[in-house]
């Protein structure tokens, strides 16, 4: 029997890099890879370019929500990814921790839709590498 390779994609607010993340495994992975998303200190909605920039993709967020870290969590997924700089984590549980430190184009002068299409990219670069990555690490326990 196979075990479900997960991963937990984290950043402050949950509402638009840890979500994009998410959205772009669970569109590459399709149901590979059990995908959960949350914020140290969660927001009260998505961000609404973030939701665009994977609309334009084909990837969908549609009901999902900011939401807090469920500990368990932590000790149940193969990879916790912190996105940015921000994000703190006081527990880590027993998953390797990787950090993200992603482009910022608002650091160039460039913001609306063309910055969340570039911080979109630039997550989906890093998402199609983990997926491989864990799908990897799945098949050599096969073995």
């Amino acid at each position: 029997m196979t075990t479900q390779p997960s991963v937990l994609f984290v950043c402050v607010k949950n509402g638009g890099k840890s979500q994009m993340a998410a959205g772009l495994m669970r569109h590459v992975a399709g149901t590979a890879i059990r995908v959960h998303s949350a914020g140290t200190r969660p927001g009260s909605s998505l961000n609404a370019e973030s939701v665009a920039a994977l609309d334009e993709l084909g990837a969908d967020l549609t009901g999902e929500h900011p939401k807090p870290i469920a500990t368990e969590l932590l000790d149940a997924v193969d990879r916790v990814v912190l996105i940015g700089n921000e994000v703190q984590l006081e527990e880590v549980g027993s998953a390797p921790v990787e950090r993200w430190v992603t482009d910022e184009p608002s650091e160039r002068g460039i913001t609306g839709m063309e910055r969340m299409r570039l911080i979109r990219e630039d997550l989906a670069a890093r998402v199609a590498a983990l997926y491989e990555e864990l799908l990897a690490t799945q098949l050599g326990e096969q073995q």
